[in-house]
């Protein structure tokens, strides 16, 4: 029987200074002055438009997330604005994870007491590299000394926690430049690290003109010592690119990996519902372009459709199989609507691989299941 999971919020906000090369999300590059009231009004209008479709003025929100392009380039009096009317429209608890992304440039980074008393009680930084030849061939604009500021900044500003954003495997990066990276990074003592590998995506500048990345050998010896290095430094990794102190886990990015449900408002953001009543899981797309998303003569939802059944499998667990915790058949079967036996052999397949293990009714992935992850998620398809 399908529930109503938590309920999250994801808003977009599209614009940034630069497009970055390795960049696949939706956004633009700064042309004129930001719009800042304007859209602010669309999206309590796309938001608005959610509850009364989906009939969600009974569901308590869990989350919210800020991101982008950069959101930071938005004013504190404007995201203040935002949060005061998205709060007035759901049940909530005090303690609620409100994220902001921002990037490291002086300019954002003086706003963070500002963001902080609009309501931002988490600071998500794209700080990607601390090496300015790194920051260079990634196209970022600002610079290593201007990253530890900013992470500095959020530690006085007053926010719960904040995330460091930092990839590797960069062009010609050496197993010694990562370790490096990660180091000074771990150094700056934030409650959460974002630790990612950089890939070649479509539709970027880089996947146009790629640049020379390291070779497999030297992308596995940075990963593992890497989370040596994350592990001594007292991070637990519970997600695959996500490493947290204790208590200070992404909470809105563990509802998506959960399989929760997450309302997306702004240009081009993705959203996911669960119908109970209906038994069925629906997906929607806001339009894309930021032009079109403030056309007053059009709306907002761009696309709408239900996840097919026979898609649900892989769909839950292409997000389970993320995660270093375990889920048991029961959740599955809440989150999906679907029988037990939709995925149990599989489930038992992939045990007798040694990809995944089971202990007193929890599945869980193994360490070799995550190595191998996407051989594991192909056996659900």
């Amino acid at each position: 029987m399908l529930i109503a999971p938590k309920l999250s919020l994801y808003i977009h906000i599209p614009w940034c200074v630069e497009k970055c090369p390795y960049c696949d999300f939706n956004s633009h590059a700064l042309k004129e002055k930001i719009p800042e009231q304007e859209y602010v009004e669309e999206l309590i209008k796309d938001l608005d438009s959610d509850i009364q479709q989906f009939k969600l003025d009974n569901r308590k929100l869990h989350s919210i997330f800020i991101g982008g392009g950069t959101p930071s380039l938005f004013s504190a009096a404007a995201i203040e604005r935002l949060l005061s009317q998205v709060l007035d429209r759901f049940d909530y608890d005090n303690n609620i994870e409100i994220t902001l992304e921002a990037n490291p440039g002086t300019v954002e980074a003086d706003k963070f007491v500002g963001f902080h008393q609009a309501g931002i009680s988490r600071l998500s930084i794209g700080v990607q590299s601390f090496s300015s030849d790194k920051l260079i061939k990634l196209g970022r604009i600002h610079d290593s000394k201007q990253a530890e500021k900013a992470a500095m900044l959020a530690q006085e500003c007053g926010v719960r926690s904040f995330n460091l954003d930092l990839m590797h495997g960069l062009p010609n990066q050496s197993v010694e430049n990562a370790l490096d990276d990660l180091s000074t990074a771990i150094a700056l003592n934030p409650a959460h690290l974002s630790w990612y590998q950089l890939t070649i995506e479509p539709n970027t500048a880089f996947y146009s003109k790629p640049p020379k990345l390291p070779l497999d050998d030297t992308l596995w010896s940075i990963q593992d010592q890497g989370f040596e290095l994350l592990a001594q430094a007292g991070y637990q990794q519970y997600e695959i690119s996500g490493f947290a102190k204790p208590g200070f886990q992404c909470q809105h990015n563990l509802n998506y990996w959960q399989f929760g449900d997450y309302l997306g408002i702004g240009c081009g953001a993705h959203g996911k519902i669960s119908d109970v009543k209906n038994n069925k899981i629906v997906r929607t797309v806001k339009v894309k372009h930021p032009k079109g998303y403030l056309d007053k003569s059009r709306p907002h939802l761009d696309q709408i459709n239900q996840v097919k059944t026979e898609e649900l499998p892989f769909e839950y667990m292409m997000n389970q199989l993320r995660l270093h915790s375990s889920f048991t058949l029961e959740q599955y079967q809440c989150f999906t609507g679907l029988p037990a036996t939709t995925v149990l052999p599989i489930l038992q397949q992939a045990q007798e691989k040694g990809l995944v293990v089971l202990q007193n009714n929890n599945w869980q992935v193994s360490q070799l299941g995550h190595r191998y992850l996407n051989d594991l998620l192909t056996m659900f398809l």
